[in-house]
């Protein structure tokens, strides 16, 4: 053990046991049936409680994870009440009436526990180190000890390379300020190729496959298959058209909480593998512990509410202040902004420091915290930025149970794009971009796309849809939890309907879907003589994208168009304002399968940087514009690499070629 940890566990031993004092004794007076005769014999209770938990609590969690979905959820709601009844009942001079005082008893001490030790711990690591530590000492104690180094990437979601930059040289993530300030690491910025969204990017990052990502949600027009990459058996579909057996994660890696699984062999809250055939249907042994224990799921779902009563107040003050541009923040939101950015991140945290203990070679983590706030209150915010710092605190705490794990662990910490923020399409113009396209066919079509869901609901997807595997109660439940999140069905090509248009930020796609291929800007125009000149003459579209039969994709603006074969250009040129790498982007972007008969981006404001998502998220990506397009990667300083990538499927061969560095790839 390292020098700090007994005198850190030491000095938390005396608050802990003051707090597990009190909040029993808060439980035993306000719990009809249960009684104490003085506040000594609380003590005593406490005491042994502590004891019978430590002893039994692993062997409870065991059990459970035997039983399935059903017995850890059953596991949860019994075990500390059965720990408490056990505790009291041997106590002299406790009265308890029965088994439900004591159950009732044990939530309330739960509760004011993990609220107290929130308090207590604040700023300190050794209880969630000592807890860690606790949880995995079967699996360090199992694990083969070898010298060679083994690599733990963590993404985090959405931030962009410049804001990054500016949040460490303020100091405002104390982890990463210092790996950069001592010179243990280096921030590169690299550029992620349009369609800059988190499928796209892990696509390339975890398989060097961006090219068959062309948005976060897509129609098939040769099948009629609408696909929505946060939907696990769509993120499944895409994998399997792409996956070579080869990913990043293949030999002997762990996938935790993505969208893909880099072809690992071990795939946890991973979108892609969680509804396949053959999966794991009940729950492992670490995420069965960290349920159980009440250090565990207990205290998330109370910092998990308080996440959600810090949201309804922050919305409240972007409304009282009038801080413009806002979006509104429904009740869903405040739900699903608690589940992210404290459950996930716990469970994140608790799976990857179990794996770590296992001496997995590599493992892959995303964190979706900052990225969903970022959505809603705007990517610079101060709630987003204090999410960073959330993320900052789990890099501290893998980084100190490095000192603990069988090997030794370099820490990579890369992003997946962006975002760019600005106030939505239909705030500026009274319409949505479906609105806008049906006015100028005449209103012709039907709406079959449904309305787009937020990109992190598959986030609670993958985590329900994992819990659903087992087919008992517990799974029927989840099941109809995801069965009312399912989208519409999609559109069939031979079903009559005309128009299919899909938003993925500030970039659109419009399929005429009676046809099963795709259209040129020759046939749009015969069918829909008023379409394409209403699209690129309206102020909120920065340029569309057409393929023409005779000079192949070209890029029509208000003053001008850019012919993407030869870079000829006609009049002012409409990708002048998007950044070197847009012709480029685009020009690829044209020949990857499923684009839509036009491809459009929003407008984007030089001044500001500013974009209009065509849907209703004030901090956005997809498309061009601002810095979502600019990720970063930060690596231990001494791996040589280039300064900066054009694209994923640059970052994922260096990744590899990094891993063969180290001796943790096998050579094919």
């Amino acid at each position: 053990m390292s020098r700090w940890w007994p005198g850190g566990q030491a000095r938390l031993a005396l608050p802990v046991l003051l707090l597990d004092w009190a909040a029993l004794g808060i439980a035993i007076a306000v719990t009809p049936g249960l009684s104490a005769n003085t506040g000594w014999d609380v003590l005593l209770a406490a005491v042994l409680l502590a004891i019978a938990a430590a002893l039994l609590r692993p062997l409870f969690a065991a059990f459970a994870a035997r039983l399935g979905w059903a017995g850890v959820v059953a596991g949860w709601l019994l075990t500390q009440a059965l720990l408490v009844y056990l505790a009291l009942s041997v106590t002299p001079n406790i009265q308890v009436s029965g088994f439900w005082p004591a159950f009732w008893a044990s939530w309330i001490y739960s509760v004011l526990v993990s609220a107290g030790m929130w308090v207590v711990t604040a700023g300190d690591n050794t209880a969630v180190l000592a807890h860690l530590l606790r949880t995995t000492r079967k699996s360090r104690h199992a694990a083969d000890t070898t010298t060679v180094p083994g690599v733990v990437m963590i993404q985090i979601d959405g931030l962009s390379a410049p804001l990054a930059r500016w949040a460490i040289q303020a100091g405002n993530l104390p982890t990463l300020t210092r790996w950069i300030r001592s010179g243990s690491h280096k921030l590169v910025e690299w550029h992620a190729q349009m369609p800059a969204t988190t499928p796209a990017s892990q696509a390339g990052l975890l398989h060097g496959a961006s090219a068959h990502v062309p948005a976060f949600r897509w129609l098939e027009k040769q099948t009629g298959r609408l696909v929505v990459t946060n939907h696990p058996k769509d993120a499944e579909y895409v994998e399997r058209g792409f996956s070579d057996g080869r990913g990043l994660l293949a030999d002997g890696g762990v996938s935790i909480s993505n969208v893909f699984s880099g072809d690992a062999p071990v795939s946890l809250l991973t979108m892609s593998t969680v509804a396949r055939k053959g999966a794991r249907r009940g729950p492992s042994r670490e995420v069965s512990t960290y349920l159980v224990d009440p250090f565990g799921l207990t205290r998330s779902l109370v910092l998990t509410v308080g996440e959600m009563v810090k949201e309804v107040f922050q919305a409240r003050r972007q409304r009282a202040r009038d801080i413009e541009p806002r979006v509104h923040r429904e009740a869903s939101y405040v739900a699903l902004r608690g589940v992210t950015n404290v459950l996930l991140r716990d469970l994140n945290l608790n799976l990857a420091a179990e794996h770590m203990m296992r001496g997995a070679p590599v493992i892959y983590c995303d964190f979706v915290d900052y990225d969903e706030i970022a959505h809603h209150a705007g990517p610079t915010r101060a709630e987003s930025l204090a999410s960073l710092d959330g993320i900052d605190w789990v890099l501290g705490k893998l980084e100190q149970l490095a000192a603990q794990t069988p090997r030794p662990y370099h820490l990579v910490v890369l992003s997946d794009h962006g975002q760019s923020q600005g106030a939505t399409f239909l705030q500026r113009y009274g319409m949505t971009l479906e609105a806008l396209v049906r006015k100028l066919m005449s209103g012709d079509g039907t709406d079959l796309a449904g309305a787009p869901e937020n990109e992190q609901w598959g986030r609670v997807r993958a985590l329900l849809t994992e819990v659903s595997g087992e087919q008992k109660a517990i799974g029927k439940l989840t099941k109809s939890v995801l069965a009312a999140r399912d989208e519409p069905p999609a559109p069939s090509p031979d079903d009559g309907t005309e128009l299919v248009v899909i938003a993925s930020g500030n970039l659109g796609m419009v399929y005429l879907a009676r046809e099963r291929r795709r259209l040129t800007v020759e046939e749009i125009e015969a069918r829909h003589p008023n379409l394409l000149t209403g699209l690129v003459t309206h102020p909120g579209i920065g340029f569309v994208m057409v393929r023409s039969g005779s000079r192949g994709p070209i890029v029509l603006g208000r003053d001008g168009v850019h012919h993407l074969v030869d870079g000829r250009i006609d009049g002012s040129d409409p990708l002048a304002e998007f950044g070197p790498h847009a012709a480029d982007d685009l020009r690829r972007h044209d020949t990857l399968p499923h684009v839509g008969d036009i491809v459009l981006n929003s407008l984007m404001d030089a001044a500001t940087g500013e974009v209009a998502a065509f849907e209703e998220l004030v901090g956005c990506h997809g498309g061009l514009g601002g810095w979502q397009t600019r990720p970063m990667l930060i690596h231990p300083a001494h791996w040589p690499g280039p300064g900066s990538f054009i694209g994923a499927d640059a970052v994922h061969h260096q990744l590899v070629h990094w891993l063969k560095d180290l001796g943790l790839r096998a050579e094919q």
